[in-house]
Parts: structure tokens; sequence; C-alpha cells
């Protein structure tokens, strides 16, 4: 079989370094993509996988028109061949049989053994056309390129080729490179080649990896049937794929069987992925056959996601993304076994180090704060989220103290006690949820309150926070970390360091048991879409609203508004649309509320019907459907309490929503149809807060009309588990024929039962 031997072949001066990081793939010019065997042929190894052709294809395509070099090094000739002479023997066969035997004898035509170079000599001319054809409906042109082992030896040959390649990539064309499997010699015999329905196939990897540093390649993607690089066989209960692999690691891993098709294996793709990486070629191995993935698995690697296995010369520093989220969820396990008053101490000793550690806290946020005003990158509200004060410390501590009181009554409380049958009790518990993602923007002040949540119910917790808090982020998870440690369960809340993108977070589906964004409804609404298999918690859209009824209050009205907007308008309880009732225009109590909002230069945009009544109004409002963030607002008119319950379920969130009457008639008909997390009569719609409603700190506020709903605070981040005990019954004891009957008899539950 062609081989480039790797150890025999001398290692060209490295042409640069390989790229340490999977975010900077994006930078990759010039790629080699090896299209494995399994990759390029059907499932019965007799033709190509064409939908699947296409779809690569496709890709390389779109990022040959982007401006990068693109190169493939394929296989599939000998299984396109083979496709061909089997229909030509079956053919001849058929002709012969027919004309000597009749018709009953078709059934026992059998197929010969096929030689594998005839069968490439067949393949590769059809194999050729079909990679043009395809090509040109994209209008780029192709070039055939075969090569063979002395094409590398022969330093003439390999000048020639490498001075051919640069050509043709100069000129825009796509070189399509295989071995010459028509004249190489026969395969080594080996037992997975043995058989008529198996295709013999050339090992390309060695090969992709030798042009690959012969041409100065960036980027070497090598597709297979696998999803990567695995530390034990694909298959056996404990293989874990490798994200990243390092020089150095080849002890760790247990190499199994070969694909069904090809000789190369994953031992040899190692190899040959490892000596393109010491010339200076990154490598990602990953999976071109699976049909969820195919058609963005090349562009999804270029631009960075976490795809396949990326073999780099660099080494973190600290543990990986995966390894964090394994020592969470095992000291979690541990947090969960504590007694409730071992939890509540902890959280009254980060409570204590906020206070006591605060000159460092506020030094931290000083400078991620002159960073962010420095670049420019941050708007006003994200930069309000980003400050830290002495009296936001001291408001966290109080809630922390707060919530220390009530996680006594939180993990293992008995919910329900039935007696199913006599002496067969079961029991419905509080327990954990299992290992939280939170995702956080900005808001430094996050991670104290939600690593309080999560130590008060037992979970374990990853935290993601914006690289813009990054320093106050940090001195935050050291402090909670040495809280934790009072009880040796340091490692139950970790904090993500790493360059991971929130995307490749939340494909952790088998790690990860819930996910809570708290950020912009732009963050919540990627999380939702990336997150395919982990619930995520939470709201998208802040759009608040104050409704001022005909009989409303003057005074209350303009303290609510006030309060509503102004107070703190980055907030997502923060009021973004002001309803008033028609019959209010153009009297005191609208004047003074329009007087009152310029007077706390607050923007106003007026609504459709508004802006109608108004001979010189504001701004229009672009949409009824936003979330400013900032000291704006939009005015609409409504002609009654239910036109305005109308309104709030066209254009709100379903997140917070205020009715200021008089009329307590009116204002329990809004607090019933009001289809919110947050309905409230004559009060701010600032109230929908964790720690103002008592429950010490939140999570976010979540608008799901699943599991909880509006301020999401120790309750909602518990499930329940059914424990049963009994005395070796059976259900066939409870059958027609058994002995016993079922009660179902509830048992009270005394307050604050424990399991």
């Amino acid at each position: 079989a062609f081989q480039v031997s790797i150890s025999l072949v001398s290692l060209p001066r490295p042409h640069g370094k390989s790229f340490a990081h999977r975010s900077e793939l994006k930078q990759a010019k010039r790629i080699v993509v090896k299209l494995g065997s399994a990759v390029v042929t059907r499932g019965d190894e007799c033709g190509l996988a064409l939908g699947r052709l296409a779809s690569i294809v496709e890709q390389v395509a779109m990022l040959q028109n982007q401006g990068r070099e693109m190169m493939i090094v394929t296989s599939g000739a000998v299984a396109f061949g083979k496709q061909r002479l089997r229909h030509e023997i079956l053919l001849s066969q058929s002709v012969r049989q027919a004309l000597h035997s009749g018709q009953n004898q078709l059934k026992d035509m059998s197929v010969p053994v096929l030689e594998a170079r005839a069968c490439a000599a067949a393949g590769q001319s059809g194999l050729m056309a079909l990679y043009e054809a395809m090509f040109t409906q994209y209008s780029i042109c192709t070039a055939q390129i075969l090569v063979t082992n002395l094409d590398f030896h022969d330093e003439q040959k390999r000048r020639n080729l490498n001075s051919t390649l640069h050509e043709l990539l100069r000129m825009n064309i796509v070189p399509i490179i295989n071995t010459n499997d028509a004249v190489v010699p026969p395969p080594v015999p080996n037992s997975d080649l043995q058989g008529v329905n198996v295709i013999s196939i050339k090992d390309n990897d060695s090969l992709a990896a030798r042009l690959a540093v012969e041409m100065k390649v960036d980027l070497l993607i090598a597709l297979s049937d696998v999803q990567g690089l695995y530390d034990s066989p694909p298959g056996t209960d404990d293989a874990k794929l490798i994200d990243i692999f390092y020089p150095g690691d080849q002890q760790s891993i247990t190499y199994g069987t070969k694909s069904r098709v090809g000789i190369g294996g994953m031992e040899a793709k190692v190899k040959a992925a490892l000596w393109a990486l010491q010339g200076g070629t990154s490598v990602i191995i990953a999976n071109g056959t699976d049909p969820k993935v195919t058609g963005h698995v090349i562009t999804d690697i270029v631009e960075g996601k976490k795809v396949g296995t990326f073999f780099s010369e660099v080494k973190p520093a600290g543990p990986t993304v995966e390894q964090q989220t394994e020592m969470a969820r095992h000291a979690g396990r541990t947090l969960a076994s504590l007694l409730p008053e071992q939890r509540a101490e902890i959280i009254c000793c980060l409570a204590e180090l906020l206070i006591e550690k605060k000159e460092e806290i506020l030094n931290a946020n000083k400078k991620d704060m002159e960073l962010a005003t420095t670049l420019g990158r941050l708007s006003q509200p994200l930069i309000n989220r980003l400050s830290l004060s002495t009296a936001k410390l001291n408001s966290l501590a109080i809630g922390l103290r707060q919530l220390a009181v009530s996680s006594r009554n939180s993990v293992g409380r008995v919910l329900r006690r039935t007696r199913v049958a006599n002496n067969l009790e079961l029991e419905q518990i509080t327990v954990p949820i299992g290992v939280l993602l939170v995702i956080f923007e900005s808001r430094p002040d996050c991670l104290p309150q939600v690593s309080a949540l999560a130590i008060a119910s037992g979970n374990a917790l990853l935290l993601k926070g914006g690289k813009e808090a990054s320093n106050t982020n940090k001195i935050l998870h050291q402090l909670t970390q040495e809280a934790l440690s009072i009880h040796g369960v340091a490692d139950a809340i970790q904090l993500v360091s790493t360059r991971e993108e929130v995307e490749d977070l939340c494909r952790l589906d088998k790690m990860i048991d819930l996910i809570i964004p708290r950020g912009s409804s732009q963050l919540v609404r990627e999380i939702q879409r990336a997150a395919k298999g982990i619930p995520v918690l939470g709201h998208s859209e802040g759009i608040c609203h104050v409704y001022i009824d005909s009989d409303a209050s003057i005074d209350k009205a303009l303290d609510i508004v006030k309060d509503s907007k102004c107070d703190y308008p980055a907030a997502c309880n923060a009021m973004e649309t002001l309803l008033i009732h028609r019959d209010l225009l153009r009297t005191p109590v609208f004047d003074q509320i329009i007087d009152m909002l310029r007077t706390e230069q607050v923007k106003i945009h007026a609504g459709p019907r508004f802006a109608s009544y108004l001979t010189f109004s504001p701004s229009e409002v672009k949409s009824l459907r936003t979330e400013y963030g900032d000291l704006e607002c939009c005015i609409e008119v409504v002609d009654s309490m239910q036109e305005a319950v109308d309104h709030i379920h066209k254009y709100g969130s379903s997140h917070t929503d205020v009715i200021v009457t008089e009329n307590e008639e009116t204002a329990e008909q809004f607090l019933q149809q009001v289809d919110s997390a947050c309905v409230f009569w004559n009060s701010s719609s600032r109230f929908a807060d964790g720690y103002r409603f008592g429950l010490g700190a939140e999570v976010g506020i979540s608008t799901a009309r699943i599991h909880a709903r509006g301020p999401v605070g120790l309750e909602g981040l518990l499930t329940t588990k059914w424990v049963l005990r009994g005395e070796g019954h059976t259900v066939a004891d409870f059958s027609e024929q058994g002995s016993m009957k079922y009660l179902h008899e509830n048992i009270p539950v005394p307050q604050g039962s424990f399991n």
C-alpha cells in the first residue's frame, strides 16, 4: 500500500508555529481536507456517498470563495471503480447465461474478487469527473494530481509536485490529490481486507500530512467515520472524546480496530497528525459521515467551534472545561451530602469575605472598569452593570445571610409521604438538579449570588463570565472557593477561564444539567438556540409595562413610573413601555408624568396612537417590542384596562407588568388576566427581584411556564426524587391472584421534615 514512511522522510524546516487555540483557526489561509475512505464510500462499500460528498464540496467551495486556498486529498477511486466493474461483470455474465443456460440460471451468478488496482484504474476518471461536475456548480475549477511514494523520495519529482501545486493555487484552482492506486504495490495482507465485499483503500493519512508540511499548510482537516480521537476504543463504556491532543499523550490512548474500509486506522492518523503538527500545520480529526453535522463540519472547524479532536503543541495551564465539569460534579455530590447547617456556614463565610475583602474586590473591579472605558466596546448600560460599590457588596452580603437561613430547609426536604401498602412507604424529597452552567455578561455581582444559591441547593456550578469582568470575577471566585474549602468542597464551583465559546459549552449535554443565562436578550437567544439537549432557564427580554389607569392616584403614578424607569434603567425589571389611559391625556396627571420624565432626562419614544394625538410628537417608536436598557421608554395610549392587557400580551415578554389604579375591581382583573411571571398593583416593577422577594438571592428571572417562573431562588434549583421503602414487596403481590391490596394513604408530613 502507498505509505509515506514518516520515520524515513526528513522533516523540512517548520514553516511556522501551528495555531495554539481553536479560535485562531479562523486565520487559516491554506487548508487541506483529507477525505477518508469511510467518508467517501457508501455503507455497502460499493460506490460513492454522493449526498455526503456534495455537502463537503459545497463547504470547500464556500471557503475557497472566501479567498482561502483549498486542497483535497481523497479516497474513493477503488470504490467507484468496483461499482463500475461489478456492473460490467454482472451484465456480461447475464448475457452469456441468457444465451447458454436460460433465464432460470441468472440467480446463481456470483461476482469474482476484484483486484484493487484494476478497480482504481476504472474508477479514477469517474471520481474526478464527479468532483469536477460538483465544483463547477460553484464556478470553481479543479485539477487532478495522482502521486506515488517515489514522488516524494525523488528530489526532482518532489520539486515538480511542489511547483505544480503552488501554480494551481495561484490560479485559484482546487487540487484534488489521490494516490495512483492503479500502479502502487498490492496492500500488505490483513484480516480486515479479506472477502468479496471489502474494498482495499490505500492510506491517505500520511499523504495528507506530507503534503500539508510540504506546502506549508495552515490547517489539515482529516475527516473519518468517528467523532475524533478517543482515549479508548469508541463504543466502549468509558470511552471519552479527546477535545485537545498534545504530543506526548500517546501513552494514554488505547487504539481499537480499523474502520470498515481503509488500512490506515486511528493509530496511523494520530502519527500522521503529530508529524504534520511538528511541521507547523494544525490538525483536526473529525467525523465526516454523521448526517447531523456533515453539512457544516468543515466550516464549523474553520470557525473555531469545538468539533472533533484538535492537535495542539500548547498545553493550557489549567484543566479543560470537561475536567472542570467532572471535578465540579464530584465535589457537588459531597456538597449535597453536607448537613444544611454546614452549607449555611459556607454561605455565611462567603458573606463575611465580601465585606472583609471589599478593597481587593473594588480594586479588581476598578481595573475592569478602566479597561472597559479605554477600549470603548461596552455600552453605558453594560458599564453600569459592570460597576461594583461598597453599597452593592453590603447588599450582597445581607442577601447571602438571608439565603443561609432559608438554605436549612432545602435539600432532602420531604414534600409528600404515601403509604402505598402495608409496610410499603413512598416519599417524595427535594434533591439538587446536578451541574449548573451559569453564563453571565458584565455583572460580577452575579457570581456570589448564584454561587450561594448553588451551595444552598447542593448543586455543582460552572461559571462563564464575560472577559470584561475577568479581574473582578477572578477575585470573587477565589473568595467563593475559600468559603467552600472550610468543608472540603472547593471544587464544587468552577470558573471557566479557557477560551471556550458559549456555543461549545452548550453542547456538553452529557455533563451539564441546566443552563442559566444572565445577560442581554441576544445572549439568551443565542444560548437557547445552541443548547439543543440542555434545558435553559431564563428570559430572552425584559419588556416591562406600567399601565396608568383612569382611576390612578397622581402621587402613586409619579413615584412608580420614576422608580420603575429611573432607579436602575439597565435592569431587566425596569419599565420599557408606559401605557396611559386615553382619559388622562391633557390632564395634570399626564403633564406631571411627562415633566418628571424630562427632568430625569428620559428620552421618550411615541407609540403610534400616542403620536396621533400630538401636533409635535417625540420620535415615533420603531418597535413596540423594544428593551432599551437605558434612560429611554415608549409611551402609548390605550382605551381601557382590557386594551392594556391585550397590548401587554402582544408586545410584552411575560416578565413584569404593573397597574396603577385605585379601583380594586380593575386591579384584580388586571392581576388575573395578565399572563406574566410577575404582575403588580400599585408597586414598582423593580420589586421583581429575588432579594426583594425574600429569596435571599436569585439566579435570574424566568419567563418559562414550566419548572420555575419569576425570580428563581433556592426552590427553583431543586428537583425531586421518589424513595420507596419496602420489605420484599413485588408487583405480583398486588395482582388478582396476589395477597396484597394498594392503600395509597397520604401520611401527614410535619413542617420541616427531612429525609
